[in-house]
């Protein structure tokens, strides 16, 4: 049976190929030019994305092992990849890239089953689904960040961004909390019915307390459609101008009030 860590460590292959390929092909120039995270450059991007890699690489070594990392790793991890060259940072993110990729593809049935990672800002050691959603939502977001930075047209692809949803409706369910500003909402609650294309498919959205994405909800105040691929940038606050034209608020909440509520990181 294909569990959604099975699933997520697929979605994090397929991500971790595309960008590497596209990394090989920049030049210096071009990784120093602003990618789709307004306050980094390209090169940037990769060294947030190689530096959590390794940092990701030695929380899972560290479960398997049964050790505690210091609390300060993390810290000279950042500081090392923040001293690299644009060029370093782009290569650095294909190796650091390549060996979480290598480590999550060798993690047999019973350790996908069983294994429980301790993450600091977590009060529970996680399973591997969401340990491995952490991971598969900044790699997606922040591919997506720079290849929009060559591509206007880039999109998250169909397969991966259902993978990520799967996961926004289970184990990363939290992020939402952190994510949405339903407090910039003029009235509350509020239940939005989702449709999406390519695939076909309807969720809710309840925008309260704390945003929350869930099945079909049996009364909602507005609906928007937009496709399922766009899903996940509308709530990490990626939305285009040029996504408009695919993207449709109908009833109390227009897609500007979406834009507020996620306005992104």
């Amino acid at each position: 049976m294909t569990t959604l860590a099975d699933e997520t460590i697929g979605a994090d292959h397929r991500t971790f190929e595309r960008l590497a390929r596209l990394v090989g092909t920049l030049t210096d120039d071009q990784l120093t030019q602003p990618s789709g995270a307004s306050e980094w450059t390209v090169a940037q991007v990769l060294s947030h994305l190689g530096s959590g890699a390794e940092i990701t690489l030695d929380t899972l070594r560290a479960a398997q092992a049964g050790v505690d990392r210091a609390p300060d790793a993390n810290a000279a991890v950042w500081d090392r990849w923040n001293a690299m060259s644009p060029r370093e940072q782009a290569d650095g993110y294909v190796r650091a890239g390549r060996e979480l990729d290598q480590a999550f593809a060798e993690l047999d049935p019973a350790q996908r089953a069983d294994l429980r990672v301790p993450m600091g800002f977590l009060p529970q050691p996680a399973a591997l689904d969401l340990f491995t959603g952490m991971r598969l939502n900044e790699a997606v977001l922040h591919t997506w960040d720079v290849e929009v930075a060559f591509d206007p047209e880039a999109t998250i692809p169909d397969d991966v961004a259902a993978v990520l949803v799967e996961q926004y409706l289970g184990p990363l369910g939290f992020l939402l909390g952190f994510m949405g500003k339903p407090d910039r909402l003029s009235s509350r609650p509020v239940t939005l019915t989702l449709r999406t294309t390519a695939p076909e498919r309807t969720l809710g959205l309840e925008l309260g307390d704390k945003v929350q994405l869930t099945a079909q909800p049996e009364r909602s105040d507005a609906e928007l459609h937009l496709p399922s691929a766009t899903l996940p940038r509308l709530l990490t606050g990626r939305l285009r101008p040029a996504d408009e034209g695919s993207v449709r608020a109908d009833g109390a909440v227009s897609l500007d009030d979406l834009r507020q509520v996620f306005p992104g990181y």
